[in-house]
């Protein structure tokens, strides 16, 4: 997956209640309705310390900021610390903190200080959103076309294997699609002689994924991908309900699992 660029993160209010309005169309459930029902798990005055982290390329603007706003949204109690890297994460536990938000380059984790449970955000991502594409209300069948079967789209497409789903994978990277198919059991997709689908999950950093010859009308397209999957004009020409949000969905998720 992409890394977030600060434009990603601009009006992450609005982007989470249009993400809202779209999961509710799809399942009948807001994001905290679906997190809640799935991992059985609901707030309860835990206070988050979010510490931001220099190493690698170093802190991405708003990124701590989009978190504090993510978390307000979800009904969590949470604050920034001043300082960053390890001294920060000594000032959100002395500031009592009992679950602490951190991420580098290669991992963005919840950690719930009082329990031990530990979450990382991609395979909470990739789950959470198979998740609210498996409850698409308005599905003709078990079907599934999952593209991108990395770090975020495997644990998305194991979902639905769990689930009892039929999927159909694609990746443009052989090695993961070979993976995917000896562990998972899924299908490989032939673009070359395609179907349409209901639903699917896409998990890959490349716009205009998606193409035509797989929609079907009122289908749901369940994508944390930044950029895009799939163009304006098709989403408008099939009735296509987009669950895309670039931070906060799979952020709930591991909130909610860790708690």
């Amino acid at each position: 997956m992409a890394l977030l660029t600060p434009e990603d993160l601009e009006n992450i209010n609005r982007q989470l209640q249009e993400a809202d309005s779209a999961v509710r169309r799809v399942t009948g459930l807001d994001i905290k309705g679906v997190c809640k029902d799935f991992y059985g798990t609901t707030p309860c005055c835990e206070k988050i310390g979010i510490v931001p982290v220099t190493s690698g390329n170093g802190i991405i603007g708003n990124f701590s900021a989009s978190l504090h706003a993510i978390t307000e949204y979800f009904g969590f109690d949470s604050f920034v610390t001043d300082m960053p890297d390890v001294s920060g994460y000594y000032e959100a536990v002395r500031n009592g903190a009992q679950i602490i938000l951190m991420a580098d380059d290669n991992t963005f984790l919840a950690h719930n200080l009082k329990n031990g449970k530990i979450a990382n955000n991609q395979p909470c991502t990739g789950i959470i959103y198979a998740e609210i594409a498996s409850r698409h209300l308005k599905a003709d069948s078990k079907d599934v076309l999952a593209v991108g079967l990395g770090k975020v789209g495997f644990p998305g497409a194991a979902h639905f294997v769990h689930k009892g789903f039929r999927v159909y994978g694609y990746d443009a990277d052989r090695d993961l699609l070979e993976k995917s198919v000896s562990s998972l059991g899924i299908i490989p997709f032939d673009p070359d002689n395609p179907k349409k689908f209901s639903i699917i999950f896409e998990a890959t950093p490349c716009e205009d994924t998606i193409p035509e010859a797989v929609l079907s009308e009122n289908c749901v397209i369940s994508t944390p991908g930044i950029p895009c999957a799939i163009s304006r004009e098709l989403q408008k020409k099939y009735g296509i309900e987009l669950v895309m949000e670039p931070l906060g969905i799979g952020t709930a998720s591991m909130l909610y699992s860790v708690l």
